[in-house]
This record gives C-alpha cells, structure tokens and sequence, in this order.
C-alpha cells in the first residue's frame, strides 16, 4: 500500500452561493431535517422527479471527476460540482444539511466517509471518493464513486475495482418480496474473499422527497434488516470496504469519519428504484 502520510484538516473556503430562484430542501437553515412520516414506496411521478435529480448528481459527480489529478484541491472539484447543479436547477443537498458547509463530500484515503472540501491537495498515488445529491422537483438524487488519482498501487486500485463490483452484485440480488438483508449478505460475502473490513455504522438509505427516510440498508449480513423489498421502494446502496478494520474514528469537524487503524477505503453508491423483477438506477449520467 502507499506510504503516503495521513491526511489532515485543511482550510475551508467560504460558503458557497445557491440563486434565490432555486428551491431548497426543507432542512436548509435548520439544525435537522424534519423525519419523514411518508411510505417507502413512491409514486410514478415521484421515481420520475428521482430520475431527473438522480442524471444531475452523476452528471455533477462526473463533471468533478474530470478534473481529479494530482495538483488539484477538494474545494476545487466542489465548486465544479456545486456550478453544475445550481445551472440545472437544483441544490445541492448536501449544503446546510445538518450544518454541513459544503456541496459534495470529497473522502481521501482513509476517509471512510463525509470527509469535507477544503483546501487538501490531491497527490498521485491517492484515491478519493466524490459523494453527489442533487434535489429538485421536490426529491433528492444521491451517488458517490471513488476515483484514482495518479498512479495508484496496486493494493488500492484492486480495492476501488471489487467495491465498485461489490456495489454491483448487490443491486442484482434486489427483487421484490426479499428482505432488505440480502443486499448486505451479497456485499460482505464478497468482500471477505479479499479479507476487507466492510463498514457497519455507515448505511444505505431510503431517500425520496426527504434525503435519508429512515430506512436503513445495511452493507453486512445484519439479522435486523427483515424489511421486505417491494416494486416502488426507493432507496441506495453504498458500500464502503477497508483494507483493514471496520472501526473508525471521527475527525473534530463532527463530519469526517476515518479508518481507525488509518488504512485505505473504498466506496460506491447509486439511488434505485425497485421493479416488478429487479432494480433500476436512477443515478446514471
């Protein structure tokens, strides 16, 4: 693995602008959202209002993604991502969400997860995962990937390549009338192949007109998780491996959650719909 130093805190840039015209999610300027009372399972109307929030996160991810190279700052691929949504019309959701300063979560390294923007430089040979939500027409579109920046050790190129794979079997296993554990179980059964920690406190969500609804879709094989999946869900899957632990520690920001043995992490996401026989991505560019 790379011998690269453990990544620090940077300096925050100031608060980014959203135009007056754009409409924000209920929570903005609040200290939590309100909990969502609604059903799981969405109307036509509302998986079509998804779709058009969930193109504009992946296409505000990938605009991000371009510029990932050494050199280059996390603040800087969240200013083009925060361009992006408000020139289409949404918000992004991410900003003011429990007081979170900035437009997309941009984790490095060891950074399991909600690692915030700032003045960090990317170096070769790092790997850093772009977390974009996109909200407009009233609901919330979330994906996450993570990229090589660089040239990339081995170790950590094969641990972005079998997340993003894990990602991948687990959107196949869903199909109505199976509980929600079935995701997790496909995911840690091939992530332990490997030997990876796979994350545990950190899930996959409902999300819909709120941003996370209150159903939870964990990435393990967890005994609680007996929700059946039924055609109308809405919800995402994202799972998170490590090259080591599962444990994490969490940085003074109250944000940024970190591998506790500082090891290297990895972590993809798309927002699904369920279907009569499967699950459609919402979250494709």
């Amino acid at each position: 693995m790379s011998g690269q130093s453990l990544l620090v805190p940077g300096e925050l840039s100031p608060t980014r602008s959203v135009p007056g015209n754009i409409r924000r999610p209920e929570y903005v300027g609040k200290p939590a959202p309100t909990p969502y009372t609604g059903p799981e399972v969405q109307t036509p109307e509302t998986i079509e209002a998804m779709r058009v929030a969930g193109r504009i996160a992946a296409q505000a991810m990938a605009e991000a993604a371009k510029l990932i190279a050494p050199g280059v700052t996390t603040d800087e691929l969240d200013r083009v991502a925060h361009e992006f949504m408000c020139d289409h019309g949404a918000y992004p959701s991410t900003l003011g969400y429990r007081g979170f300063p900035k437009s997309l979560c941009s984790s490095v390294n060891e950074v399991i997860c909600h690692g915030i923007p700032d003045s960090t430089v990317l170096r070769d040979g790092d790997i850093v995962n772009l977390d974009v939500t996109a909200y407009i027409g009233g609901v919330h579109g979330d994906n996450n990937a993570t990229y090589l920046v660089g040239d990339v050790d081995e170790e950590s190129r094969l641990l972005v390549e079998r997340t993003r794979e894990s990602l991948n079997r687990a959107i196949k296993a869903v199909k109505p009338g199976r509980q929600i554990n079935i995701i997790g179980r496909v995911i840690e059964s091939y992530a332990k192949r490997f030997g990876y920690g796979v994350v545990r406190d950190f899930t996959g969500h409902g999300i819909n007109s709120s941003f996370h609804s209150g159903l939870i879709i964990p990435h393990y094989d967890s005994p609680h998780a007996t929700t059946v999946i039924q055609p109308g869900m809405t919800f995402t899957i994202e799972p998170m491996l490590t090259l080591g632990t599962h444990e994490y520690d969490m940085w003074d920001d109250g944000w940024t959650v970190v591998t506790k043995d500082r090891k290297r992490t990895a972590q993809f996401e798309h927002t699904l719909v369920v279907t009569d026989t499967g699950a459609e991505i919402l979250t494709l560019p």
